[in-house]
């Protein structure tokens, strides 16, 4: 299975539009890009492994693996960039501004039912994330 992330990036924050074949699942907050500068900016465009993950402080969420030079970037709820996220992803069901977001749970429980099952089923989940301008 293939989602993408479609980004526009904004000083104070990035805001993206996760979809997959079939239309648009939700819309995503993160930090803004500040040249993957670790824990103050949203990761480098390219394609990712989602997978399976479990910690006692997000429970079941999502990992995107070999990001370059980051370790343990996550699919999480947040619903502000700044205050919540250390260069993960935060899928919202709104977008309320630059990495400002609405009902984050609901968008991120969405997403990842939707990639335990594919994972489930023995599929292979990539992750494409590029710019609005491309």
């Amino acid at each position: 299975m293939k989602l993408e992330l479609i980004r526009s990036y904004f000083p104070n924050g990035t805001n993206g539009i996760l979809q997959n074949s079939k239309g648009i699942i939700c819309y995503t907050i993160e930090l803004p890009w500040l040249n993957n500068e670790l824990r103050k900016s949203c990761i480098p465009e390219g394609k990712y492994v989602l997978t399976k993950r479990y910690s006692q402080k997000y429970g079941w969420h999502i990992w995107l693996k070999d990001v370059p030079n980051r370790t343990y970037i996550l699919m999480h709820p947040a619903n502000n960039a700044k205050k919540e996220l250390l260069g993960c992803i935060a899928p919202v069901t709104s977008l309320g501004g630059a990495g400002i977001g609405w009902e984050s749970r609901k968008a991120f429980n969405q997403v990842k039912d939707l990639v335990y099952q594919a994972i489930d089923k023995g599929q292979k989940v990539e992750l494409v994330i590029k710019s609005s301008k491309t």
